[in-house]
């Protein structure tokens, strides 16, 4: 930020870090997997901030973000632009807090209250005693449970953050030690339990500790026992649980989902009938829809979560490729790309994905015999933005190789635009069984010469 911004008189900082699987809420990975501990710190910070707003905006309170983690540019998208960002400081907790007020008193600020995000019990009539309480002391601690404290009001620099054996239950007291030495008067909020371990979890969120992975990944299938088990593969992670939706196989295609561990629902044959009831008995917070026939990059849930922590992005997909490396159908990869980053039009082989409140918003995928994955997108990006993360799928090239190249893209266009314009579903299925119709008829009377 520019060293000449005007503040408020007063100031709330909400001490923070930018959410990333595998490296935020270490100990509530066992509960609640990487992406879902990260998810948890995302929403937490989201809930301080908006508790700290709600109180800030009608005093003329300045709110801040001290952040480690991310960028100004990751926090600014996640956390919107009433907020003023800073990166913390260097060294311990207590030098990086010290360093955060020594801020905040250098640009004219008379009183700053320093709030970590791990308190889901805090409110806005927390800050409100706070300030209040800073007219007459010069400290205020809000202690918690583990022996630390959740909550610092100070009216002027002191210095209260040497010698403190951070990360022990002898925070509070050692701080309360240093305030008695410099004849400090301190007043105390009530005592507040941090989420911090499973326990904890358990205490303050018990509808948390027992819910759902971060991720379901919905499979929908019928006889593809040839490529289920390398998509089945890819989808494997700690954060996500996989759904098969079979529609009738006559193959081995159920058997050899069942022994990679997927959860095997039935349902009549169709593409959207068979997501839907997948969706149906889906746990996660998020909802992927991956054909049978495509791979999921390494590290795909990351890479969701990574677009979802912009609260704007409703649903999203990955780039598209096919495993056939030919000049030709680089370029056809190439349109699908452009199509789907300017137009926000991907289709179903890129891995749609959805925050699943919205899908449910939407009662999913419409019941129509083809485009319903364009459709869908067409309807969602009513709700919010759709994104397209910086990794591929790899899908089959088989419908390329058994309709043509020129003849499986002009159909595909014709859907697309078709589907934009307007044009009944049914009609579009109607071409599309034409078209199909006829390439077998040119590979029968080649098989017969």
């Amino acid at each position: 930020m520019p060293g000449n911004q005007r503040f408020p008189t007063d100031r709330i900082i909400v001490f923070t870090r930018y959410p990333v699987p595998g490296q935020t809420k270490t100990r509530l990975i066992p509960m609640l997997g990487p992406a879902g501990a990260a998810d948890l710190q995302r929403r937490l910070t989201v809930e301080t901030r908006k508790k700290a707003a709600a109180f800030a905006r009608t005093r003329g309170i300045g709110v801040e973000a001290c952040y480690e983690g991310g960028t100004d540019r990751q926090m600014r998208r996640w956390l919107g632009s009433q907020v003023s960002f800073f990166p913390q400081a260097l060294g311990d907790l207590g030098s990086r807090m010290y360093q955060a007020f020594q801020r905040a008193f250098q640009s004219g600020c008379g009183r700053a209250v320093l709030v970590g995000t791990d308190i889901p019990r805090l409110k806005p009539d927390h800050f409100m005693q706070t300030f209040e309480a800073l007219g007459q002391y010069d400290l205020v601690l809000g202690p918690s449970r583990d022996g630390g404290y959740w909550l610092m009001g100070l009216n002027r620099l002191v210095p209260l953050f040497q010698g403190i054996e951070w990360g022990t239950g002898q925070v509070y007291e050692q701080t309360l030690a240093l305030a008695a030495d410099q004849g400090l008067k301190v007043r105390d909020l009530e005592i507040l339990t941090d989420l911090d371990t499973g326990e904890n979890l358990e205490e303050l969120l018990p509808d948390q500790a027992g819910k759902g992975p971060y991720l379901s990944v919905i499979i929908p299938a019928l006889n593809e026992e040839r490529t289920v088990e390398r998509a089945l593969k890819s989808a494997l992670s700690p954060d996500a649980e996989i759904i098969l939706v079979d529609g009738g196989s006559s193959d081995d295609t159920v058997l050899r989902a069942r022994n990679s561990g997927a959860k095997i629902v039935n349902s009549p044959r169709g593409r959207a009938l068979q997501q839907n009831r997948g969706a149906s008995e889906s746990r996660g917070r998020v909802l992927l829809f991956l054909h049978a026939d495509t791979r999921l990059p390494p590290d795909y849930v990351q890479h969701i979560f990574e677009l979802l922590m912009d609260p704007e992005v409703v649903a999203g997909a990955f780039r598209f490729r096919t495993d056939l490396d030919q000049p030709l159908m680089r370029f056809i990869e190439m349109g699908a790309n452009l199509r789907s980053r300017y137009l926000g039009l991907p289709y179903g082989d890129q891995g749609l994905f959805f925050r699943k409140e919205v899908f449910e918003a939407e009662n999913g995928f419409p019941q129509v015999p083809i485009a319903e994955d364009l459709l869908m997108m067409h309807r969602i990006r009513r709700m919010g933005r759709t994104g397209l993360v910086p990794a591929h799928v790899i899908t089959s090239a088989r419908r390329w190789k058994k309709r043509g190249f020129l003849s499986t893209t002009l159909i595909n266009q014709v859907v697309v635009a078709g589907s934009c314009l307007g044009v009944s579903p049914e009609v579009l299925w109607r071409l599309y069984r034409v078209s199909g119709n006829r390439v077998r008829k040119k590979m029968r009377k080649k098989w017969i010469s």
